[in-house]
């Protein structure tokens, strides 16, 4: 069995195609069959299900496919360390922030590591905070800037600060007079929420269901300038944490009576290699923020 062979199963398993799969690869379909009939062979199992136009995952050939993802993966961390060895001060960071996030913790975290550490390259994948954590879980990230209230056992994190979340409210809202707002007067409301993929969305859905009513959603974005803009317009209302809401003082935001309260940090796999730049970024978050603990 060669890697060679892995490689080409790995890609036909996700794409369902071998033609497909070699044109990514960039070698010949006949390589690429080639390979999976001799894999076949050795393994004594059929992996595909030829009876249809679009190839799919036998029972063995799912099962065999998580194994295949995993050496494949640990080939790849051993490579990126060797590279470590190799390049010394040179390196690159993938990183996953989320909108909301994002906007009021990274541009001081770039900022600052990039005066420290200005051959590290920073390259950021933007999404919500349970999306970055699937891809950090998945080893497809190096770290991520996440909610950690609700830690994944897979994932290792260092703690950056605590953040509230808060009511914001169109101009001239009738709730706009409360010192607090109770979560069960938002019941009539519309509501202008993140995506799905966000953390954010998950515990205002949740405590909707934990009042007894389902949220009345008119509009969902990834882009928190949408989202505000929409809150002005008087469209909806929304839920932004105070550190978002403080460089916005045209928002009226006010408290929930009961507060719902985050502690945002970053994280990484803790079954994964993790690299010499990743870690000194690791390093960086956990000496540097003067809120770090």
């Amino acid at each position: 069995m060669e890697l060679r062979q892995l490689e080409y199963f790995q890609m036909v398993s996700r794409l369902n195609s071998i033609t497909r799969a070699a044109g990514h690869l960039r070698v010949a379909q006949p390589s690429v069959t080639v390979a999976i009939r001799k894999l076949e062979e050795e393994l004594g199992v059929l992996l595909f299900d030829r009876s249809q136009k679009r190839i799919t995952l036998t029972a063995e050939g799912a099962a065999f496919a998580r194994h295949a993802d995993d050496i494949l993966a640990r080939v790849g961390d051993s490579v990126r360390e060797m590279d470590d060895y190799r390049l010394l001060k040179k390196g690159t960071i993938k990183i996953g922030i989320p909108p909301m996030v994002g906007a009021f913790i990274f541009p001081y975290i770039f900022a600052g590591f990039r005066q420290a550490y200005p051959w590290l390259e920073l390259s950021v994948v933007e999404k919500g905070s349970l999306a970055i954590r699937s891809h950090l879980e998945r080893g497809e990230l190096d770290v991520g800037i996440v909610i950690i209230s609700d830690p994944s056992p897979k994932l290792e994190t260092v703690f950056i600060t605590e953040s509230q979340l808060l009511v914001c409210l169109p101009p001239a809202h009738p709730l706009g007079g409360l010192a607090c707002v109770p979560f069960g007067e938002l019941r009539n409301e519309p509501f202008v929420l993140l995506k799905e993929d966000t953390y954010n969305r998950r515990v205002i859905v949740e405590e909707c269901r934990r009042h007894h009513f389902a949220p009345r959603i008119v509009f969902s974005s990834s882009q928190l300038e949408t989202i505000l803009g929409l809150i002005r317009q008087g469209v909806g209302l929304s839920f932004l944490l105070d550190a978002v809401v403080r460089s916005h003082p045209d928002i009226l935001s006010l408290p929930l009576a009961e507060p719902l309260k985050s502690e945002i940090g970053l994280a990484w796999n803790r079954e994964r290699y993790l690299s010499k730049a990743a870690k000194a970024f690791v390093d960086f978050i956990g000496s540097s923020l003067p809120s770090g603990r």
